[in-house]
């Protein structure tokens, strides 16, 4: 099995540049693999605009060391290149590199911007800034990126190296000067700001450059098409419903039966064998007609009904869609975290109505698998701090959390992050601006109770479920922007087929890859 790709800082990434380098790669030879890496894809991505030439922007550090060497190999195919030079190069292998690039494009290096547009080129690389960069840029550079932006807006095709110019690696923060990349090559681990801020990346590869694993057993790591192949449970052929699990769905108090049937019927399409949908009396005739193959219960008010409806047939529960806040839904979520210890999905206002009860939350938790899957709004009010705080540090907020309540949290967003109770840190960088819709959630927890019920563990239930969620909204028909018209019935209709997974290898070198993300 190969190793995971890792979502690291920038500071991160430029530690694991230098425990390379200090493992004996000369960082010369780590800028000519970035460089040579960066123009192959060029090459086969970008195959069609070649015959019109490569402009490529140098800037004066590594990265702009990167550009000169993507120059040269570019050039050294036959196609046409000329590079701008807004400040000369300054680092050692940069200088290096320039002058290497230099005889091979002879006098097609230009200092002069406004000499950009002279031959039409339609590919352009950016290699102004790379993740060291910070503050906004000025002077030449600033004037350079201006200059890249206005070609794109002319049809060009701009490829970043590393990263875009004038963003940051780590929070993914861009502002009006920050280049917009129609394809981003980033080097040996996948830069945090990169997932954060997709917009600006274009199609996303990361691709080897012969560094070193980062030597931190919990650091976040992305999760791909192979890691779920190996760990998804099989059907056999001989399976029945109860070898595919039984999942309880408690939620749908009055008015909000649709959460628990969304829940209902992404379980379905993912292999559970029964679902009983347990609701309000008020919710549950109307439920069944919608959902026909799921059995139903009304709201159990005693620990024996409890048992008897659910507590000995389910093997796993999900407690939320549409649960409500009042004090009938506080009771029944009480009733059940203490009568019912096996395998529990926690989501929407069975979160909610632990604010700021963390402990609580933990005591009754105690003894159990269990997934919680907030959205960065129901953590905070979970962990008592600011959305924004939370959104800051999606990276690593929840791990605390996690094991504090001795519980997976699935914290949802762009990306999704999931924290293990041990302190395993999965990043899931599937989905689309389809699922920032009401009820998307409720998908998701189907997906998940199907999975925990299935495999037991916790954590690697979370993980395959929000992936997969992500690629059922990646896999629907889209014409415009993308966003709109399309809806989670169809997300629901493509948990069909994406559940068939290709775990052959990648194409060397690259070792993961991100579709753009097209939103208006």
């Amino acid at each position: 099995m190969r190793p995971l790709v890792r979502v690291v800082t920038s500071a991160e990434s430029a530690a694991g540049d230098a425990a390379t380098i200090s493992a004996g790669v000369p960082s010369r030879a780590l800028m000519q693999r970035a460089g040579a890496a960066a123009a192959a894809e060029i090459a086969l991505r970008l195959r069609d605009r070649l015959a019109h030439g490569v402009l490529v922007y140098a800037g004066p550090g590594n990265n702009g060391g990167d550009a000169w060497v993507t120059a040269r190999a570019l050039a050294a195919t036959g196609v046409a290149v000329r590079a701008i030079e807004p400040v000369p190069a300054k680092t050692p292998d940069a200088i290096a590199e320039r002058a290497l690039a230099l005889r091979a494009l002879g006098e097609t290096c230009v200092s002069d911007l406004s000499r950009a547009h002279d031959a039409g080129e339609q590919i352009v690389v950016d290699g102004l800034l790379g993740t060291g960069a910070a503050g906004e840029p000025r002077g030449p550079i600033g004037d350079a990126i201006t200059s890249i932006k206005r070609l794109r807006e002319r049809g060009a095709a701009v490829v970043a190296l590393d990263v875009p110019s004038a963003f940051d690696a780590t929070t993914g923060a861009a502002t009006d000067r920050t280049v917009i990349a129609d394809l981003t090559l980033t080097f040996g681990a996948l830069k945090r700001g990169l997932l954060v801020a997709r917009q600006h990346c274009g199609e996303l590869a990361v691709l080897d450059i012969g560094l070193g694993a980062i030597d931190s057993d919990d650091a976040a790591t992305l999760i791909d098409e192979a890691w779920i192949a190996a760990r998804l449970p099989s059907i056999p052929a001989d399976a029945h419903k109860g070898t595919r699990k039984k999942l309880a769905i408690i939620g749908g108090a009055r008015g909000m039966a649709g959460a628990a049937i969304l829940a209902s019927r992404a379980a379905l399409r993912s292999g559970v064998g029964m679902v009983k949908l347990v609701l309000d009396h008020e919710s549950l005739a109307s439920a069944q007609q919608s959902e026909p193959q799921a059995l139903g219960a009304e709201w159990p008010t005693t620990a024996e009904a409890f048992r008897q409806n659910v507590g000995d047939w389910a093997d796993a529960v999900v407690v939320g869609p549409g649960l409500g806040r009042d004090e009938a839904s506080r009771a029944l979520l009480d009733l059940v975290l203490s009568t019912w210890k096996g395998p529990t999905v926690l989501d929407a206002d069975a979160i909610t109505l632990f604010e700021r009860r963390l402990d609580d939350l933990a005591a009754r938790l105690s003894g159990r698998s269990a997934v919680l899957t907030p959205h960065p709004v129901e953590f905070a009010r979970l962990a008592g701090m600011e959305p924004r705080v939370v959104l800051d540090q999606r990276f690593d907020v929840g791990g605390a959390v996690a094991t504090r309540l001795g519980a997976t949290v699935l914290l949802k967003g762009v990306p999704t992050v999931v924290f293990g109770p041990k302190g395993t840190r999965l990043v899931s960088a599937t989905g689309t601006p389809l699922l920032a819709t009401g009820g998307s959630g409720d998908v998701l927890s189907g997906i998940v109770g199907t999975l925990l019920a299935q495999l037991g563990d916790a954590t690697t239930a979370a993980a395959i479920g929000a992936w997969i969620h992500g690629r059922a909204a990646e896999r629907v028909p889209t014409s415009g922007d993308g966003v709109r018209g399309p809806s989670l019935e169809e997300v629901l209709l493509e948990l069909r087929d994406g559940w068939s997974l290709d775990a052959r290898p990648t194409r060397y070198p690259v070792l993961a890859e991100l579709p753009r993300i097209a939103a208006r």
